[in-house]
């Protein structure tokens, strides 16, 4: 297939959109053992990533079409700066949190902006978005390890360099992407509380010296919030009915997926440690967690880039291949029956490859399988499943990393307690 110049820009601005919405998100799950030290779980900053933006992708698909896509980038702007700077420059961790909390809610409206705006633009427009967020998670994990571990940055200066990134949205919006007439959703102003021409009209009739306007006045809110109020009510129902279908073939594969390799990389993969000695390539044992990271997120970026040459078409594959991996690592953290850090380290690449795989080959399917009109409500819809089983995988792995931990210490194992 020839790529048209058109082609070449779509595909470059959904690949950077991709890379810069989901950066952050990786660096900061990078970070997560310099941010809280070994003691806290480290599904604690999962949580704080990954909580917030569910919660978005949960109830923006209600009102984000009131906002146009122009707009959106500068409230993504903002709120991830703003983040960064707040986990910069904070020395409490309940700050740190606030500001994971502010970078979380601008990737949660960043990846359902983006991939609703897939929906007008040609297939280029969701496999360059899909292949930007594996290099998102190489290129943040491999960054924060060169820049903390190899040059030796401090924490602090490295997260700064990284909270620059977002504004690159503004030259891949406006400059690189070919916009169309379609792509933007200006809001419909006769949808706007407040524009009842009844309520205006009386307004105006009686004026603020009228004599019967200060008794209409609260009835006439009444009625539009009781209004509003109904029109929530049916909406969302509407919602749910218009979701129920993609729940079995789309998104609980996507959900199991997640929930099984987020559960490996806070909860477990913090424990899967040797003494420091058979383990040569690092000089801290934080730095097999960093490494760990690198190595899965470089097999996401593969897999995420090769849904034109490999497609899978049965999601439930990747799904059990990934629990498979789950009870792997359990295992190995608590008799570890894997005799050399190198085979765990080629695991945690082989995890990247099965949770990016199941990524990009269910939205595919998505495009390719629902109707035309349902398209971009699908893609947003689908896209709360992985958030979801992100946020179990947080709050199981709370429990069960100190648990591994624990075990290990009391087996005269308590690497997993050093730096």
């Amino acid at each position: 297939m020839v790529l048209t110049t058109t082609d070449k820009r779509v595909f470059g601005a959904f690949w950077l959109f991709g890379l810069v919405n989901n950066v952050l998100y990786v660096v900061i799950l990078s970070a997560a053992i310099d941010l809280v030290g070994v003691f806290v779980p480290k599904a604690t900053v999962l949580l704080a990533d990954v909580l917030p933006s569910f919660i978005v992708k949960c109830l923006a698909p209600f009102v984000i079409h009131l906002v146009p896509y122009n707009y959106r980038i500068f409230m993504l702007i903002g709120l991830s700066f703003t983040g960064m700077l707040t986990i910069s420059f904070s020395a409490s961790t309940s700050w740190k949190l606030f500001g994971i909390v502010l970078a979380s809610i601008s990737s949660g409206v960043g990846e359902l902006t983006f991939l609703q705006l897939t929906h007008y633009y040609s297939e280029m427009s969701l496999e360059g978005f899909s292949s930007g967020t594996g290099g998102a998670g190489l290129a943040g994990s491999f960054l924060y390890l060169l820049l903390t571990t190899w040059l030796t940055l401090s924490v602090r200066t490295s997260l700064l360099l990284f909270s620059l990134a977002p504004f690159s949205f503004l030259a891949s919006y406006f400059w690189l992407l070919p916009h169309m007439e379609q792509g933007f959703h200006p809001i419909d102003q006769s949808e706007l509380p407040g524009e009842d021409s009844n309520v205006v009209s009386g307004y105006h009739d009686s004026g603020i010296l009228g004599t019967d306007f200060g008794y209409r006045a609260p009835q006439l809110l009444a009625n539009k919030v009781q209004e509003a109020f109904g029109l929530i009510l049916s909406h969302s129902q509407s919602t749910l009915i218009r979701a129920k279908p993609l729940i079995v073939p789309f998104m609980a594969p996507l959900f199991t997926v997640y929930i099984s390799e987020y559960i490996i990389n806070q909860g477990v993969t913090p424990t899967l440690l040797f003494p420091i000695a058979e383990m040569p390539m690092f000089t801290k044992y934080r730095d097999a967690y960093v490494t760990y990271g690198t190595l899965y997120q470089l097999g996401v970026f593969i897999s995420r880039s090769s849904s034109s040459f490999v497609r899978i078409r049965r999601l439930y594959i990747p799904s059990l291949l990934q629990f498979l991996n789950l009870v792997i690592c359990l295992f190995q953290s608590l008799f570890m029956f894997i005799p050399n850090v190198y085979i765990l380290m080629v695991l945690m690449f082989y995890e990247g490859l099965l949770g990016g795989a199941a990524y990009v080959n269910t939205f595919k399917l998505v495009s390719e399988t629902v109707s035309l009109e349902d398209r971009e409500f699908a893609m947003g819809t689908v896209g709360v499943s992985d958030s979801a089983g992100i946020v179990l995988a947080a709050c199981f792995s709370m429990w069960l990393e100190p648990s591994l931990c624990g075990y290990q210490v009391g087996k005269g194992r308590d690497w997993c307690q050093l730096p």
